[in-house]
């Protein structure tokens, strides 16, 4: 039996444990494109900030020289920190979860720029629309205090799962850094979020006047200026905001960004194709159209200045078909003038009148007199929407909070949010910027209503979008008059007191309600949780008072509290495997294995693996393996405490590189 195989042993350091190197990933990006830019640094690898100058044509310009750009302390970390992976990882938990051996659906309970760095390897370039309802930052909001040192340890304590002096707070306005705060919350995780999207992909995001200058700068700045789309002003409060100092708002925005907007399918063609449809409310064999006045509105166009656009049209009484020529049939003649008389022209020439005749039809005003006017279909002879321009002002009254807060009510018995958005809003996104199977990622998931409106579209179109949810576990204080009422609501529930719980029993109420009112639909409606944690894998920690203790426990390197399961899924995440991909179970000489993706990772975390046992396990593999037949490599793993010794373990290598399964780990 052949023995000279290994079996590399993965630790915290090794990039299969760890989230995408950001940094790492940018160097062989710049390497890709520009050889010479990358050169050899103290520290490694680094970029060659004179090479770089002479490529972009610049051999003046200095790092202190002053740049066109928003800057404010603590930028610098903060795009560093967008940079820097993530050891943590996210563990399963089916008890909290609604028909997980089925869903494709994510919920997950956690800081969303940790959760953004682990879906990296799994989700990058997937995500085909980001919706985020953000901190607005108005005085009262919660803004992440990151922490650049130990980001898992930092929101285990901000979220009160272990003891820890640092606890939440809101950013008032009297904070000398209340700008700062939020833009160093903000900054690392649209940056994180970009690499999610797909190239055609699209981000809205709520925001009021607080920040939303701010906001577009940084927007601009992470997804480019030929980026923004807009600002959408959306309607959410038609009374007015009492609270304001100065001016009663009734509106926030949609702040629109896209990846790319020269791509096909880029939402800039969506929204132009979903666009003022309401208007389109006349209809004849060809389909819908509107009809759009043939009079030149600008009376700077009249017969002195565009004679040849100043001429009679005439009108068929009887059918308003309209004609150059007056005759027995065509006996109204209309001229280019105002109600009050002043004399403008057509928009059209005669040539046009008489090429495209058919488009033109005449109405007679209440006052007797008949006005002419061109059929402007939404459907174009292919059968695409026309190309018409979207409205800035979003003004449905269903888009209101009042609409919201109703939605949540209903679901859950109790306003238990201020201003939750409307699922009707998220609904109209969704269905502008999403089709057929695409996924739908909010990583301020709050009240639920984004996985709740993908259900409900998905329900209206036939779709089977999925939602990938992201919310923080933000305790609720039953002491906190704004938070007794969401406080008492997790306890009747029998749950921690945290928003993420409102958010899970938000969507488990949607689901149930859509199935009672659809009993013969078959949509997903269902959602895998996950909660964040730090990682299955021990880190060296000596005890410097207790090191022979230490040794000993080193030799286990998976944690005691961690199940197979959770070992499983951070195996999933560090390959980039999906979270919801198949995964199927055998055993095995009395070991279980499992088979992710069809072959693409296989998994025998026993315990314990005596050297008897190994030839029969390894064997099940291989004949398993082979009638999965993976089309690309396989990794197979095992935790390294459970061989009885380095012979096992080296057989073990050994025979599964015999059949062809060359990449073999241990944790």
């Amino acid at each position: 039996m052949k023995t000279e195989m290994t079996m590399k042993k993965l630790t915290l350091n090794d990039p299969e444990t760890r989230s995408l190197d950001g940094v790492a990933e940018n160097i062989r990006r710049l390497k890709a494109l520009f050889p010479e830019l990358v050169t050899e640094g103290p520290n490694g690898a680094a970029v060659n900030v004179d090479v770089l100058k002479a490529l972009v044509g610049d051999a003046t310009v200095t790092d202190a020289d002053e740049k066109y750009g928003l800057n404010w302390h603590g930028k610098r970390r903060a795009r560093q920190l967008a940079l820097t992976p993530s050891t943590g990882t996210l563990r399963p938990c089916p008890e909290d979860s609604v028909d997980w051996d089925t869903t494709q659906n994510l919920m997950i309970e956690g800081d969303n720029l940790e959760v953004l760095k682990l879906l990296q390897k799994s989700y990058a370039g997937k995500v085909k629309l980001i919706y985020i309802d953000p901190p607005y930052n108005t005085g009262k909001d919660f803004v992440y205090p990151d922490d650049y040192q130990d980001s898992i340890k930092n929101y285990l304590e901000l979220t009160g799962q272990v003891e820890g002096g640092r606890k939440i707070s809101t950013n008032t306005e009297a904070s000398g850094r209340f700008h700062t705060a939020w833009l160093n919350m903000m900054y690392p995780r649209l940056k994180v979020a970009r690499s999610l999207l797909r190239d055609d992909g699209a981000v809205f995001i709520s925001i009021d006047d607080t920040e939303a200058d701010n906001l577009k700068k940084i927007g601009c700045e992470i997804f480019g200026d030929e980026a923004f789309v807009g600002f959408l002003p959306v309607l959410v409060n038609p009374r007015g905001r009492h609270l304001d100092k100065y001016i009663a708002k009734t509106h926030d925005y949609l702040a629109v960004f896209v990846k790319d907007p020269e791509v096909d399918g880029s939402i800039v063609g969506m929204i132009k194709g979903e666009a003022m449809t309401e208007e389109y409310d006349r209809e004849d064999e060809r389909g819908k159209y509107r009809a759009l006045g043939l009079r030149n509105r600008n009376q700077a166009f009249n017969p002195r200045t565009r004679p040849n656009l100043f001429f009679p049209l005439y009108v068929n009484p009887d059918t308003g078909r309209v004609s150059l020529v007056q005759d027995h049939e065509f006996t109204e003649k209309v001229l280019p003038v105002t109600p009050d008389g002043i004399e403008t022209c057509w928009t059209w020439g005669r040539d046009k009148v008489v090429a495209d005749n058919e488009l033109l039809i005449a109405d007679r005003m209440g006052d007797g007199t008949w006005r002419v006017f061109r059929k402007d279909y939404l459907m174009n002879e292919d059968g695409e929407k026309a190309s018409t321009l979207a409205k800035s002002l979003w003004l449905d009254k269903e888009f209101n909070n009042d609409y919201g807060r109703k939605s949540l009510k209903e679901l859950l018995g109790s306003p238990v949010l201020d201003f939750p958005k409307s699922p009707y809003l998220i609904e109209r996104i969704v269905a502008i910027a999403s089709r057929s199977s695409d996924i739908v990622l909010d990583f301020f998931a709050g009240a639920g209503t984004t996985g709740h409106a993908v259900m409900t579209q998905n329900l209206a179109d036939g779709g089977t979008r999925r939602y990938v949810l992201v919310q923080l576990p933000e305790p609720l204080d039953p002491e906190n008059k704004d938070q007794r009422v969401a406080a008492e609501f997790c306890d009747g529930l029998g749950k921690p007191r945290n928003i993420a719980e409102l958010t899970k029993e938000r969507l488990r109420r949607a689901a149930k309600k859509i199935k009672d009112e659809n009993p013969t639909y078959t949509g997903d409606l269902g959602f895998r949780v996950f909660k964040l944690d730090s990682s299955n894998i021990r880190a060296w920690e000596p005890d410097r008072d207790n090191l022979e203790q230490t040794l000993l426990d080193s030799m286990e390197h998976i944690k005691p509290d961690r199940t197979e399961t959770d070992v499983l899924y951070e195996l999933l995440l560090k390959l980039g495997l999906d979270l919801c991909v198949p995964i199927e179970t055998r055993t095995f000489a009395g070991k279980e294995v499992h088979s992710v993706g069809g072959g693409v990772l296989m998994a025998c975390l026993a315990p314990k693996i005596e050297r008897a046992e190994v030839e029969a396990l390894a064997q099940g593999i291989v004949d398993w393996h082979k009638a999965l037949a993976p089309a690309g490599d396989t990794t197979c793993v095992f935790r390294d405490s459970a061989f009885a010794d380095d012979v096992a373990k080296t057989n073990m290598a050994a025979i599964l590189e015999q059949h062809g399964i060359t990449n073999v780990r241990s944790l």
